[in-house]
């Protein structure tokens, strides 16, 4: 894989209020002073691994070739959970195996993941509480040095996978749910264009009708511009995804719904 750049992104539940991403940041520039660090989310959800997979997944692949994402939201940090190098053909990923880079297993190519368990590559602490700055921050500075994949590590024949929600018929529905609320209060779904299409041919309308939280929807608009103040609408987002919204409000208040509630298109 091509390092083009020695760019490191980091995706924590850290905020900023405390010393966490500055040690992580230390760390990181101590090992390697011409490394570039990038922030991609220090507001995670704290504890929330599918809310940290839904934030990578739509982002990591904007980044040049060779970038090491460093993903931490960690609820077992400590125990016996491996802490992961995950390579694919263009990035890596570093991390705990708790689910985290479930989207990255099933949308890169040329996936191979490791144990990191060579001690040369972390600090020595006297707790087990910090492995971002510890084990992940060092191990992702010394990748961009070159050291070599294969030495961080033996391979992971199997790591843990968040259960993926598919969209499906049922009855006369097509049935999907939400995945990611953003500070927006959007509702973002796993329905995208082509289910739309799907459920068109089926009802032979050329908007079909979406339910959620006890409201239908009768049709799409284009941009947020052209939603209403009062009533949720829907569109497809740039990231190809079926979202309602309020225009200028938050949907997920007025709906009272949250990640995981059902949506369906008819």
């Amino acid at each position: 894989m091509p390092v083009t750049i020695p760019l490191i992104t980091l995706l924590t539940d850290f905020g900023d209020r405390d010393y966490f991403v500055a040690s992580v940041k230390g760390v990181i520039l101590n090992i390697n002073p011409q490394a570039q660090i990038v922030d991609l989310s220090h507001h995670v959800t704290p504890h929330d691994v599918a809310d940290a997979a839904y934030l990578l997944k739509s982002c990591y692949r904007y980044f040049p070739d060779g970038t090491i994402h460093v993903a931490v939201v960690d609820p077992g940090v400590g125990t016996a959970r491996r802490p992961l190098l995950v390579s694919s053909s263009r990035y890596s990923f570093i991390g705990p195996d708790n689910g985290l880079f479930t989207h990255i297993y099933q949308e890169e190519t040329g996936v191979e993941v490791r144990h990191l368990e060579n001690r040369q590559y972390r600090l020595d602490s006297e707790g087990a509480t910090f492995d971002g700055r510890d084990l992940f921050a060092p191990a992702a500075a010394w990748l961009t040095k070159g050291q070599p994949v294969g030495s961080f590590g033996r391979l992971v024949p199997n790591y843990e996978r968040l259960p993926i929600a598919e969209p499906s018929w049922d009855k006369h529905a097509m049935a999907g749910e939400i995945v990611y609320i953003d500070r927006f209060g959007n509702l973002i779904s796993n329905l995208t264009a082509y289910h739309i299409r799907e459920v068109r041919g089926v009802s032979k309308r050329s908007d079909p009708y979406i339910r959620i939280g006890g409201l239908t929807i009768d049709s799409l608009v284009h941009t947020y511009a052209e939603g209403s103040v009062d009533t949720p609408r829907a569109l497809i987002n740039s990231n190809g995804y079926v979202e309602v919204f309020l225009k200028e409000g938050r949907a997920a208040d007025r709906l009272n719904v949250v990640r995981g509630a059902r949506i369906e298109l008819s």
